[in-house]
């Protein structure tokens, strides 16, 4: 068709234009292909045995420290306390092709020859804990266990006070450790003669060995003063055996290893059956940093010694906190390295989707040459996305590097991750349906482009902005914001920033003015921060003051300051909000937007750098007033942050920033199915839903839970949307969750469905929005055809339910003050079917009328009196029961409020002339 239209020269220029679109397209794929990192180098650890928990905290700081070198894979072997067993698993690790080779020997001499073997191919060897008897290594790491001894042996004869005895409870004889340990606490004791060690007993290491040595010699245990153990599980078989015997209220126990959990050596310090214990440090995170350096290329130290220090009742319960919080936290972290790989595995997938569609359009242009101003279009929106690709890449590295110091991380922050995802998704839901509407549809309407490109637009720069100050706090928190201030009129700044809220304030009546005292003021200040401080500050104002209400922003000079200030008659703060509304990630009770928890810790910093200060006053429900002081002059500048930035690029403006968004027309007589009530807080995504539902159905909208509840009872509507993360007018306010809870529990609304439509998407949030009585629960970002055949199918088998159980005696009005009247008063006669005392005069006063009224309303609507419909509501009832269930009859009777059988066999014959054997019996019914 293409040769046709153009002839031979078109067709050959298309041709090349086309080969080298796709040309481009696969090298730009080719270049975005990521591939998953392997592993680059394999690391063996021999260790002689993972039994004891001294080994395993010992593997647990390995495997912590490899958390950050995923290009590492550890190659782990336990040889169980037996030398043959450890000689033979170096010889499988060396044959395995590892590159460096971590050994923490289970006795010395034996296994020097293994380690010499590997050492000598050229493998690089890290000793840990355990010396070998040669120098076949790179580096050796590991207590001073001679160090150990000594400062065991000073707390005992200072404990002893100079005299006393000491039975000392000794390790494996042919390891290193226990023989420094026995020579250093030797040494120190020979200073004080008059502390002498009676008995020496071999505990091999191991708790068992050492009980059963203790059971042997408690005859000597009785003349002990002090029973020394050269590890903490060997003392504590002692100590068991001791207890047993009531001689542990006389003998005290010393340990060595200081390890922390609820079985380690703080907690028998805390927990008085150690008196005291010393700490040894395993050297597992400094063993996969040597061996990083190693592999890497760089130097290392021979030796490595750890410290060591004391732990007894003085500082136990600083440490062991301290450890127990480090545990914590070492969880937090694998917790947020797990979110990292869902994050990641979600970001290729749809990078995936994004090379199709692109892809796509590519087979588009071959089809021909109309397409390419589409083409431009696409390429338009091609580079859009790359720039969202970006950005969300870039905060993809920056929860990495948060992830990274996930250590000190606090319980705020986790609010914050959690707050600021759902600040994407809005965003995203705005950009992402609106997209997938439009590429839906076969026919769109110009204006319909426009409006949702714009849409789309503002939400893309709402992203930019919020990743803008995610990577202005990464600069501060690094200590690298760089002022650029120069002098300008501090006047017209100021005048121009409120000029762009004009708009805003007159749709919303708000009095917005610029009260200064000078008609020019010169001042050194750095455009791009100052501006984005009055931004948060007027958008903060904004956000709680009402409707009517006043925003003045006054500048006045003082002696030799500038003050600026922002004042509202809003909601106001509390006394502890105000005491930490600066503080980075902190959102008190209220949800958190772009202007808390982000924007005023960062708008202070910004201040700071001018060396000035920024304020608050404020009081609950009289307002808010945030003072800013900058001080005159360039005196209190540093050179360097004099020096003049290049100009800014515009950002979005605040006008369009707070747009609001176009609504649909809907066609005047056009019929609607059904009445829907949207409460969804997010002012943007409230009106694109209602735009897009307006055609089919009655949308009405509510902003907070507490305003939708209302409108709920005063419409009774068809079907409920609601978002579940809800801001209200106070902390106490309604979530989603608890308005559809309510819902659900009233028995004027338990039976409309209500869809939950939420940024929380992970399966927990699944099962709370079910077990909340949700009918259905969509996540963001969703399309929208997915929403609306949502919709349609829950209202579809409400109307079967309702045909079902109602249709014979419900009758139909367009009056919605007349349907919650029936629907109310159906609800009240089914929940009280089976309450044979339940008449007319209890009815009536449950609805709130008066007998005579409650009979003249209902014989106008129906067409029949009360106790009719009472009975034509229990025949259908009974006449469902017997078709779809196989009850006694009796037992039907009951459930639909009948005193007997046999009444209820009477009534029912005479509405159908057969009774209710035969009913169910006839062949019409069964067919």
């Amino acid at each position: 068709m293409i040769q046709y239209t153009f002839g031979l020269h078109h067709c050959r220029f298309l041709s090349g234009l086309i080969s080298s679109l796709l040309a481009g397209l696969l090298l730009v794929l080719a270049g975005c292909v990521e591939t998953k990192p392997k592993a680059a180098y394999r690391i063996g650890f021999s260790q002689c045995t993972g039994a004891d928990l001294w080994r395993q905290t010992m593997l647990n700081d390995m495997k912590r420290a490899l958390a950050l070198h995923p290009e590492y894979t550890l190659l782990y072997k336990d040889a169980g306390n037996s030398t043959a067993r450890q000689l033979r698993q170096i010889e499988q690790l060396a044959a395995e092709g590892i590159d460096l080779l971590i050994v923490s020997p289970n006795e010395s001499a034996p296994i020097t020859k293994a380690v010499d073997a590997v050492f000598k191919k050229g493998t690089p060897v890290i000793v840990l804990d355990r010396r070998i008897t040669s120098t076949s290594y790179n580096t050796f790491i590991s207590g001073d266990n001679v160090e150990i001894g000594r400062l065991a042996g000073r707390f005992v004869g200072s404990l002893l006070k100079g005299q006393g005895t000491v039975v000392e409870v000794t390790g494996l004889a042919g390891s290193s450790p226990a023989q420094e340990r026995r020579q250093g606490f030797r040494e120190q004791l020979a200073r004080t003669p008059g502390v002498r060690v009676i008995r020496e007993l071999d505990g091999q290491w191991e708790r068992d060995t050492a009980r059963h040595l203790a059971e042997r010699e408690k005859q000597v245990l009785q003349q002990a003063d002090v029973v020394f153990a050269h590890n903490e599980v060997m003392a504590l078989g002692v100590q068991q055996v001791c207890k047993k015997y009531g001689l542990d209220r006389q003998i005290r126990f010393v340990g060595i290893d200081g390890l922390p959990g609820p079985v380690g050596g703080m907690q028998l310090v805390l927990d008085g059956i150690l008196t005291a214990t010393f700490l040894y440090p395993t050297g597992g995170e400094e063993a996969i940093e040597a061996a990083a350096r190693i592999l890497n290329g760089k130097a290392v130290p021979r030796e490595t010694i750890l410290k060591s220090f004391q732990i007894d009742a003085s500082n136990v319960q600083a440490l062991k906190a301290q450890s127990d919080r480090l545990y914590t936290q070492q969880r937090d972290i694998e917790r947020q390295t797990r979110r990292i790989q869902q994050l990641t595995e979600t970001y290729s997938s749809q990078r995936n989707r994004l090379y199709i569609t692109l892809f796509s359009l590519v087979v588009v242009i071959v089809l021909g040459a109309w397409a390419l101003y589409l083409v431009r279009e696409k390429q338009a929106a091609y580079q859009q996305l790359a720039q969202q690709n970006d950005a969300i890449r870039q905060q993809k590295d920056q929860i990495e590097a948060v992830s990274r110091q996930a250590r000190q991380a606090t319980e705020e922050k986790l609010r914050f991750y959690s707050y600021i995802s759902h600040e994407f998704n809005t965003p995203l839901s705005l950009i992402l349906t609106p997209t997938e509407d439009l590429l839906a549809r076969r026919q769109i309407d110009p204006r319909e482009v426009k409006a949702s490109l714009l849409l789309v637009r503002k939400n893309a720069y709402r992203l930019l902005r919020l990743v803008d100050q995610m990577l202005d706090l990464r600069k501060a928190d690094a200590g690298k914001l760089q002022l650029n201030a120069r002098p300008e009129d501090l006047v017209a700044f100021v005048q121009d920033i409120v000029q762009d809220f004009g708009q805003k304030a007159a749709r919303q009546r708000i009095d917005l003015r610029l009260i200064s005292s000078e008609p020019k003021q010169l001042l050194w200040f750095d455009r791009d921060k100052l501006d984005k401080v009055l931004f948060n500050l007027l958008s903060n104002a904004f956000k709680y003051t009402p409707r009517g209400g006043f925003i003045h922003v006054r500048l006045e000079k003082q002696a030799e300051t500038v003050l600026v200030q922002v004042q509202d008659n809003g909601e106001g703060m509390t006394a502890d909000e105000q005491t930490h509304i600066f503080d980075l990630f902190y959102t008190g009770g209220n949800r958190f937007t772009l202007g808390n928890g982000l924007g005023l810790a960062l708008s202070r910093e910004f201040v700071e750098l001018h060396q000035g200060e920024l304020t608050v006053q404020s009081e609950k429900g009289r307002g808010t007033t945030f003072t800013l002081l900058l001080p005159l002059g360039s005196a209190h500048l540093d050179p360097t942050d004099l020096e003049p930035a290049p100009a800014q690029q515009p950002g979005l403006p605040v006008e369009e920033e707070w747009a609001q968004a176009e609504t649909g027309v809907t066609e005047a007589g056009a019929r609607k199915s059904g009445t829907l009530l949207l409460v969804e807080d997010h002012d943007e995504l409230r009106q694109y839903l209602v735009s897009r539902l307006a055609d089919r159905f009655e949308v009405l909208a509510e902003s907070t839970a507490e305003q939708g509840w209302e409108r709920i009872l005063e419409t009774i509507p068809d079907l409920i949307i609601s978002d579940i993360m809800l801001s209200g007018q106070t902390a106490q306010a309604m979530n989603g969750l608890q308005l559809t809870q309510r819902i659900k529990n009233d028995f004027r609304t338990s039976t409309i469905p209500v869809i939950l439509l939420t940024a929380k998407g992970q399966m927990e949030d699944r099962i709370e929005g079910t077990r909340a009585g949700a009918d259905a629960y969509i996540s963001k970002p969703f399309q929208m055809a997915y929403l609306l055949e949502t919709i349609n199918t829950t209202l579809i088998n409400r109307e079967k339910w309702q045909q079902r159980y109602t249709g014979d005696y419900l009758a139909k009005t367009e009056n919605r003050q007349e349907k919650k009247f029936l629907n109310e008063l159906t609800a009240l006669i089914e929940q009280k079917l089976t309450d044979t005392s339940f008449g007319v005069e209890q009815l009536s006063r449950e609805m709130g009328l008066s007998r005579v009224q409650l009979y003249r309303k209902t014989q106008t609507l129906l067409g029949k009196n009360v106790a009719d419909y009472f009975a034509e509501i229990r025949l259908k009832k009974a006449r469902a029961l017997l078709t779809e269930t196989s009850k006694p009859i009796a037992e039907i009777a009951f459930e639909t409020g009948f005193s007997s059988p046999a009444y209820f066999t009477t009534f029912f014959k005479q509405h159908t002339h057969q009774t209710p054997s035969e009913y169910r019996k006839s062949p019409s019914i069964n067919a």
